[in-house]
């Protein structure tokens, strides 16, 4: 791509400016290569020449488009350079107010110096579990994104946050960690998040002081590790300090503070705790008055001292820890002010009487007079002797000083030790996220030891921080596998060699330390003697020989010497120490005792060993070794980068000086990273989003359905340089600008299609205009053509009637034309005579006005001549002078060659050259507002001259008139004598008239004053109604008053609702947690005594185990009964105390529960298994015991029979004598007894079939029951039948063969069961292969549609549309075969049935014909009757009996075991309610008031139990429905009146008689309410993943939403593309609805889910949308408000309009409005506050703010607009906060509905294995 593409007109470029680093020019001709010069526009409409340079021919750097301005990541910029970056962070910080930006991995932040609410716990959840790309910039997201790769990678991670004082580090560092506090627990923060938390004030008060550029600054560097267990949950922390600034102990300059700990002592003072301390204000003390400036607005120090102690007392440093440290704080306060007086010039002395040196002894419980001597002495050793040698002043004062830096740096050490001993996890740690925050690069004017080792550490951040960058930029090639070269980036390892390698900078300054008279001058020479010439980096100030100069990677920095050598020693007076050390101070004696552990022993065979002060360690090394192992722990973990910029240093908000932020930039790698990119491939796209793009560049017909091909194919037309873009595996790479030029093609190609559109609708508006006006044009002539008509007739008549009057008037006009002229000419005669007679009089006025003139013109001229010689005669002087000033000349002219003189003439020249400019360019703006103003008046004058024009030919119209009427003068005279005879007559018409109207005025006045006694009436009648309207509208305001009162009221309530609901929320937590404690610790204990014990017992371990578990819940229950009681009058407080001890029982059993979770998982599992083992055989053993009586009893009972008939066939003794053989009588006997014989023989094979069955089943129970072991019963032992003595039991288990019958028996049964299982199989086999083939079939049908869709893509729309006609053709033809042969298969089979019918009727017939003779014949014969025997139904009175012992089992079938999804479907809603109640009023009615209590408490704790184990939404629907079931059976069949409506009669005769359970009735009320928030959670759990992508990220209306190029961190769903969707959202949101439907929830209560429901909807997406300025567009408002329209659907279709979801939904709404309206004038403005009602000032503001353009044609919101919208809606009263509370729950209102259901006609289904219940 050539320049000259580029730099053509109107192509915009940045240009070099001194106060703004980079202004905007646009190019007002285009470029072609060769020139010399580029004619530039500024914005401020000047024209200026820039020159180009010939030999480099460097172009200004281009602009980006608008549409790329304001990104989010600095990356996606097409042009990446300085002043885009610089332009992009002014536009985001200045117009958006936007803090944070991407710049590739780093996270630049831009201090705003202003309190943003960005920061509340909503916006943390809000970015939790995001991906990064997909939300606004934040220093949560890298938080997130540093949390995430730990818990995924199980990698630890770093933050580096850098900047330099004032920039914001310590600020971003405390949120970061504020973020992992938040997310790492579930519940909120616990005490081991609240202790990391609580290290923040402690090291801000000790390490944090006000400076002239940061009211916080911190002076030390720190590294923070935040220990991760394997959950992700915060376990500890430990911390890493650097480089305190000790100095600013003993000294601070103008207008800056000490470290805030002793303000916040010093504003303590009061306190008697401090009393001891003797302390004052701050300005009593040295150390805190030298800034003069010991207050920071807006900061109370005393405040800030009560939360450093809490934040020690939480980090269990006991109180009186705190008051030794504060003890040794006020020493040194007082040691400061120690006063030391000069004896002489190396002696000094203090007075005895010092009283702050008498305090500080005092406090460090030391001899005052050896302090006073040491303070002004020091012991010097030689090799052979030690003596004393006193100092001087100056020397005293800098020992007292270095005593107290001393202390306070070891008091700093020891705290820093403390909170890591605090913060150390007894768990142990899996990984760590380490938080570093430490001084970006500094230079000031004057740098010393403090900056260079600074700016040493930000050297080898830097060097790993380009190691990191170009590390990732190669991967990111290699994964895409496309060719990459080495990318050139600077590496600063020669800098950090000549600070760090051997014979370095520190190295000779160590060098130099150790030499007995080192100094910093000597230390200068050696490093000018060995560096200047070997290293580039080093260099020397040509001004100054105690100085040296580094070149670093921001910039070069000189250093003085002067100090280097005595803060690298860091010395202290050995003898102060060792005075100190003599102190019975325990916590002073703790801070010197690691000097007693460095010192090492004396040397052996007579050599002096090395002394200590030659074992101590410089500071430099120090810090070198503490680096190097910063390094090693960085480059150990993943980083994360967080560059803090300062915008300005005046501390203004929201405020950018441009050189200011190109330094930091600079100095923070920002440029060299966008360098870094810039040299590779930038900008990169994938395949799909560069189709979406850029598609608007190719024809249909170049769209293949490959994808890559595609986009290859568009590049190599558009870009022919191929060397310019690069085709990867996923991604197209370009190189920097490539973007640009494609955007600039796509807004050209999209500008072309708009102007043809315009073209095309602007033709078709004309075309319909000039139709409008044909139509319009003939019905117009229509109608003017008839009044034309109509006029010319009317015209006709009128000209008849003119001619007779035509005939007079002329008359009367000539007679009155003549006389007209007589008197004119008599009137112009006497004129003409006046003016001849003015005309003399004036001549000679003339003459005598001449003489005057010429008087005075005669003496103007003789002025003149003398005026011209005074001119002569100056003009001889001035030669004359000029050839003396000559002279002078030349004598000046070699004075002036000197410097002085020259900087003397130059002096303020550029000023006043700047001033003439300013004067000239007003001189030409009067100029041309003059030309404007003379301009104007000439127009004046043309339209003045023209008016004047037609007066005089309007004049000359009138003249000629009244000639032509002067002629008609005699016609009207004639016409007047004719008017005046019509006036006679018309005279005496008057007086009749007059006489008539008396008549009519005396009746009229009757009329009126008849109407006026009516208008009396009506007025009074009207005061009477406007004071009954005043006494109706003092009951309307009465009554308003009184409805707003009762809203007030219901607003009240329902907040009072919402809070106790919260605090009964809380306290059922507590509860829970409190018995989930006690249960493990005796499950505990039960296991450890389970284990110990073992006993033998028949019955089944579960059952055991269950009852046992259900006994201790009851006693539970009875005790939190009694707890309840009794907490009834606890307050909060108590509760907030019990929480706390709950979490501290909670952090003491942590290691417990983990064991106990172990075994009891173990022990459930067993259990599980035993008991399903054993409720298998018990079951099936029970019911074959029972058949197996059932038939036994039968058995008899046919046996009894058979003897009766025996008897009565044989005996003859009776009355009636035995029938005879082949009668009738006989022949029944004979059929019933064979009958009877057949079914006796069936029931003993099936007994003993029974009988066998059992036996095995029982040794198979034995063998595999716990007490397997014990018994060691084994199946060989069983004998069999074959092995019974049958001579001994021959007439019991042989009897009549049964043995062999049973034996056939089973034969028998096994051949029916084989012959089911095979045509089980055989059904099985047919019906999968059916739905194999259904399978087939919809995946042909669907591989089909695939088909179709790619082909039609591919095709114009005409044609797609008939392609897919005629493949629903096909499908449907298709179907109808399918259908027809379907058909033709069932006609087959019903002729088939309709043949088997007729058959089966047939013999039907026959057999009933043959029975009905038979019957005759009998009846004739014999008459017998049979009779049917009916049993009698019982009636139930709706109650369920059951034992005592048997609770247990009712609420393990009913409550625990029971699946909710069979029974809704299957049963009745609500039926285990209903069955507990039944179960309640047995209870009731037989009086048991423990078995009630029983009952009741272990129906609430199973339903609790459940609840806590299964958080599944429909086992939280069912017993919400079942819970709110069992409280409306309370209340109906309580017999309280106000129920009692509700029922039946038969109702009313079933409530409760013996026990009043009303307050059961609270207890079930707060088990709903638990519940019910219980089922909110699970709907937000599983609404949350969902609503972001389905409600934002979807493009739900296809072809309307852009999309804009994105940086290196592109936007990922969580969920696929295809799979999260609106409709996903609507099904979910179905099938809540459906399952709280079956459940029977109460209509009222689905209301309240559904309307808590959309306002986590509302609430989620709003929170997102406030959150993401690339969501911020007009299309993704139209969007919003199409989605929002599908949830309004879905609530019309359900019915559920009315219960307030859809008012919920109106933030929303308007938010998506408000994208969509006109943001220009103040009349939109004013439309957008009366519109968004629902949204927060702060909430539009975001909005407007955020608002981003997808394509060109749309505009950004102006500043000016915003400023509008502030004012207009700074007087309306809400709530000052951004976000939406998502995790608000409505106050539940649980309403009573009263059952219809008769409770004596319910049946319990067997499948609830609840049998031993018995209906009563």
């Amino acid at each position: 791509m050539a320049a000259s593409e580029l730099y053509s007109k109107h192509a915009r470029v940045w240009l070099p400016d001194a106060a703004e680093v980079w202004k905007s020019a646009e190019l007002i001709k285009d470029y072609t290569p060769g020139d010399l010069t580029l004619s530039l526009q500024l914005e401020d409409g000047r024209r200026v020449e820039h020159k180009l340079d010939p030999r480099t021919n460097n172009l200004p750097p281009l602009r980006n488009p608008n549409i790329l301005v304001g990104e989010n990541d600095l990356t996606a910029l097409s042009y990446l350079h300085e002043p885009a970056v610089l332009h992009n962070l002014k536009v985001r910080f200045i117009d958006s107010k936007l803090i944070y930006t991407y710049c590739g991995i780093v996270l630049v932040a831009i201090n705003p110096y202003e309190n943003l609410q960005i920061y509340e716990p909503d916006i943390i959840h809000a970015y939790s579990g995001q991906n990064m790309g997909d939300m606004d910039p934040h220093i949560f997201a890298v938080a997130e994104e540093a949390y995430k790769q730990m818990a995924r990678d199980h990698r630890n991670q770093s933050i580096i946050v850098s900047g330099e004082s004032g920039a914001g580090k310590t600020v971003s560092a405390k949120y970061a960690m504020r973020y992992f506090a938040t997310v790492s627990c579930s519940t909120g923060e616990t005490s081991v998040e609240e202790r990391v938390l609580a290290s923040s004030p402690i090291m801000e008060a000790f390490g944090n002081a006000k400076t002239t550029r940061n009211d916080n600054s911190s002076r030390f560097g720190k590294y923070i590790e935040i220990g991760f267990d394997k959950q992700h949950s915060i376990v500890g922390s430990h911390m890493r300090t650097y480089l305190l600034e000790k100095s600013r102990v003993v000294f601070q300059t103008h207008r800056e503070r000490n470290y805030h700990v002793f303000y916040q002592l010093c504003a303590s003072s009061h306190l008697p705790e401090f009393k001891a301390f003797k302390l004052g204000c701050a300005e009593d003390f040295h150390c805190t008055n030298q800034g003069q400036n010991p207050a920071i607005d807006g900061v109370d120090d005393a405040k800030e001292m009560s939360s450093t102690r809490r934040a020690f007392s939480l980090l269990g440093i006991g109180e009186s820890d705190q008051m030794e440290m504060y003890q040794i704080l006020s020493a040194i306060l007082h040691l400061s002010n120690v006063d030391v007086k000069e004896q002489s010039a190396d002696r000094c002395s203090i007075l005895p009487d010092n009283a702050h040196l008498m305090v500080f002894c005092e406090l460090m419980g030391v001899p005052c007079e050896e302090m006073s001597h040491w303070l002004c002495h020091r012991k010097l050793k030689t090799t052979t002797e030690t003596f004393v040698k006193s100092v001087s002043k100056m020397s005293a004062v800098h020992g007292r000083d270095a005593l107290a830096k001393h202390i306070y740096a070891r008091l700093f050490s020891w705290i820093v030790g403390s909170i890591n001993i605090a913060l150390k996890s007894a768990v142990k740690q899996h990984s760590f996220i380490g938080v570093l925050d430490i001084y970006g690069f500094e230079t000031f004017d004057v740098n010393s030891f403090e900056q260079f080792c600074i700016n040493y550490a930000n050297e080898k951040l830097q060097q790993q921080f380009n190691l990191h960058v170009f590390k990732l930029e190669q991967e990111e090639y290699m994964k895409e596998e496309i060719p990459w070269t080495l990318i050139d980036f600077y590496d600063n390892q020669p800098c950090i060699n000549l600070i760090e390698a051997k014979l370095g900078i520190l190295d000779l300054l160590d060098e130099e330390c150790k030499m007995p008279k080192g100094s910093d001058d000597t230390w200068a020479q050696k490093l000018y003697n060995t560096l200047l010439k070997q290293n580039t980096h080093f260099d020397k100030p040509r001004l100054s020989n105690r100085a040296f100069i580094i070149h670093h990677f921001a910039d070069k920095v000189e250093y003085q010497c002067a100090g280097f050598l005595e803060k690298n020693k860091d010395t202290v007076n050995q003898e102060q120490i060792n005075v100190l050390k003599k102190s019975k101070f325990d916590l002073l004696l703790k801070l010197f005792e690691d000097d007693d552990t460095t010192k090492k022993p004396a040397g052996i065979a007579g050599r002096a060993g090395p002394t200590q002060k030659d074992n101590k360690k410089t500071v430099g090394l120090q810090f070198r070794q503490s680096l190097h192992l910063l390094m090693d722990t960085l480059n150990a973990t993943t980083p994360h980068y967080v560059r803090c910029i300062k915008p300005n240093d005046h501390k203004a908000s929201f405020f950018l000086d441009p050189v200011r932020a190109v330094q930091q930039l600079r100095a923070c790698g920002i440029l060299e990273t966008i360098r870094i990119s810039a040299a590779g491939f930038p900008s990169r796209w994938t395949y799909q989003e560069f189709f979406s793009r850029y598609r608007v560049l190719m024809k249909q017909k170049d769209a293949l359905p490959d994808r890559k091909q595609t986009c290859k194919n568009l590049l190599e037309k558009l870009i022919k340089d191929q060397e310019k873009y690069q085709f990867g595996k996923n991604k197209i790479f370009f190189r920097a600008g490539q973007v640009a030029y494609l955007e600039k093609l796509r807004s050209d190609k999209l500008r072309l299609a708009c102007v043809s559109i315009q073209k095309t609708i602007r033709c078709w508006l004309a075309r319909k205009k000039y139709l409008r006006l044909r139509e319009s044009a003939i019905t117009i002539q229509k109608y003017v053509r008839g009044h034309r008509a109509r006029s010319y007739v009317k015209f006709l008549w009128q000209t008849r009637a003119a001619l007779v009057i035509q005939r007079n008037v002329r008359m009367w006009a000539r007679r009155r034309h003549y006389l007209l002229q007589r008197s004119a000419a008599i009137t112009i005669q006497c004129n003409w005579r006046a003016h001849m007679a003015r005309e003399q009089y004036y001549k000679l006025i003339f003459e005598q006005k001449a003489a005057v003139i010429q008087r005075w013109v005669r003496g103007w001229l003789a002025r003149q001549r003398y005026r011209r010689t005074l001119v002569a005669v100056i003009l001889l002087q001035s030669c004359v002078r000029r050839m003396m000033a000559k002279k002078d000349f030349k004598k000046l002219k070699v004075e002036a060659r000197s410097v002085e003189h020259f900087k003397k003439l130059n002096f303020g020249m550029e000023n006043k050259i700047m001033q003439l400019q300013m004067k000239i360019n007003e001189q030409h703006k009067e100029n041309r507002e003059l030309t404007e103003r003379l301009s104007v008046l000439e127009r004046t004058h043309t339209t003045e001259r023209e008016r004047q024009s037609r007066e005089i030919e309007t004049l000359r119209r009138s003249e000629q008139e009244a000639k032509a009427k002067a002629a008609r003068v005699p016609s009207l005279l004639e016409q007047l004598s004719f008017l005046q005879h019509e006036l006679e007559n018309t005279r005496r018409e008057k007086e009749e008239l007059e006489e008539q109207t008396k008549i009519y005025k005396e009746q009229t006045q009757q009329v009126v004053e008849e109407l006026n006694m009516k208008n009396n009436l009506l007025m009074s009648n009207i005061d009477e109604l406007s004071k009954e309207i005043l006494t109706q509208t003092q009951q309307l305001t009465e009554i308003k008053t009184n409805s707003d009162n009762t809203k007030q009221l219901e607003r009240d309530l329902n907040e009072e609702r919402s809070r106790y609901q919260s605090l009964l929320s809380e306290h059922l937590h507590l509860e829970e947690r409190h018995r989930d404690l006690k249960e493990e610790m005796s499950l505990g204990i039960f296991s450890n005594q389970s284990s110990l014990k073992r006993t033998d017992s028949n019955y089944s371990s579960n059952s055991s185990e269950f009852s046992q578990s259900l006994d201790s819940t009851e006693s539970e229950n009875g005790s939190i009964q009694t707890e309840n009681e009794t907490e009834a009058t606890v307050d909060l407080p108590v509760l907030l105390k019990l929480q706390r001890r709950v979490k501290d029982l909670e952090q003491e059993k942590q290691s417990l529960w983990q064991q106990l979770d172990k075994r009891e998982e173990a022990q459930q599992q067993k259990a599980k298994e035993v008991e399903e083992q054993q409720s298998v055989g018990r079951t099936e053993l029970d019911l074959e015991t029972l058949k197996r009586q059932e038939l036994e009893s039968e058995n008899k009972k046919l046996k009894l029979d058979l003897n009766e008939l025996r008897k009565s066939l044989t005996s003859e003794s009776g009355d009636l004598a035995p029938p005879v053989p082949g009668s009738l009588p006989y022949n029944i006997l004979l059929d019933q007894l064979n009958s009877s014989s057949e079914e006796l023989e069936m029931r003993k094979e099936e007994v003993l079939l029974l009988r066998s069955h059992m036996v095995r089943q029982e040794a198979l129970k034995y063998r595999d029951s716990l007490l397997g072991e014990s018994v060691k019963l084994d199946l060989s032992e069983i004998p069999s039948y074959q092995d019974f003595d049958r001579s001994a039991d021959i007439h019991t288990l042989n009897e009549d063969g049964e043995l062999w019958l049973a034996y056939e028996g089973l034969k028998e049964t096994n051949r029916l069961l084989e012959c089911q299982v095979q045509k089980q199989e055989r059904h099985h086999n047919e019906r999968y292969r059916k739905l194999v083939e259904e399978v087939n079939k919809l995946r042909y049908e669907k591989e089909q549609q695939q088909k179709l869709l790619a082909q039609s893509l591919l095709l114009p729309e005409n044609a797609r549309v008939e392609a897919s006609l005629k493949h629903e053709i096909t499908r449907l033809t298709n179907e109808n075969l399918e259908r027809m042969e379907q058909q033709e298969k069932q006609d087959k089979v019903i002729r088939k049935l309709k043949k088997q019918l007729k058959f089966y009727m047939k013999r039907v017939e026959d057999f009933e014909a043959s029975a009905q003779q038979t019957n005759n014949a009998s009846v004739m014969s014999a008459p017998v009757r049979t009779v049917n025997i009916t049993r009698k139904e019982k009636e139930y009175q709706g109650m369920l009996e059951y034992k005592e012992s048997d609770a247990s089992r009712l609420l393990k079938n009913l409550v625990i075991d029971l699946k909710p999804r069979g029974v809704a479907v299957s049963f009745t809603p609500g039926l285990p309610a209903y069955v507990i109640f039944m179960c309640l009023r047995y209870a009731d009615n037989v009086n048991d008031d423990k078995r009630v209590s029983t009952l009741l408490n272990s129906t609430i704790s199973c339903i609790k139990g459940v609840i806590k184990r299964k958080d599944d939404f429909e086992v939280v629907s069912f017993w919400l429905a079942n819970t709110c079931r069992f409280m409306n059976c309370l209340k109906q069949y309580s017999g309280d009146e106000v129920f009692l409506t509700h029922n039946t009669s038969k109702q009313n005769e079933q409530f409760l008689t013996n026990f009043e359970l009303s307050e059961y009735h609270q207890l079930f009320g707060d088990l709903a309410i638990q519940i019910y928030r219980q089922l909110i959670k699970c709907v937000e759990n599983t609404l949350q993943p969902l609503i972001v992508a389905s409600m934002l990220e979807k493009e739900t209306i296809h072809g309307v939403l852009g999309s804009k190029p994105s940086g290196l961190r592109k936007r990922s769903s969580s969920f696929p593309e295809e799979a999260v969707t609106l409709e996903v959202l609507l099904q979910r949101l179905s099938y809540f609805h459906t399952t709280m439907s079956q459940h029977g929830v109460d209509l009222d209560l689905i209301k309240q889910v559904v309307k808590q429901q959309f306002y986590i909807i509302c609430a989620v997406t709003l929170n997102h949308l406030l959150l993401r300025k690339d969501m911020c567009s007009w299309s993704k408002g139209l969007q919003i408000r199409y989605n929002v329209w599908q949830l309004e659907e879905w609530l019309t279709e359900r019915d559920l309009t009315d219960c307030g979801a859809k008012e919920i939904l109106e933030p929303l709404v308007q938010a998506a409005q408000l994208l969509q309206i006109n943001k220009n004038t103040e009349a939109d403005a004013r439309a957008i506050c009366s519109m968004c009602s629902a949204l927060t000032t702060a909430q539009i503001v975001k909005v407007l703010t955020l608002y981003t353009p997808v394509i060109e044609f749309e505009e950004r919101v102006s500043p000016t607009f915003i400023t509008t919208i502030r004012n207009l809606l700074k007087d309306r009263v809400e709530s000052s906060t951004l976000m939406m509370d998502a995790k608000k729950i409505f106050s539940v209102s649980v309403p009573f509905t009263p059952s219809s259901v008769a409770l004596e006609t319910l049946q319990i289904p067997a499948s609830l294995n609840l049998g031993f219940l018995t209906r009563v």
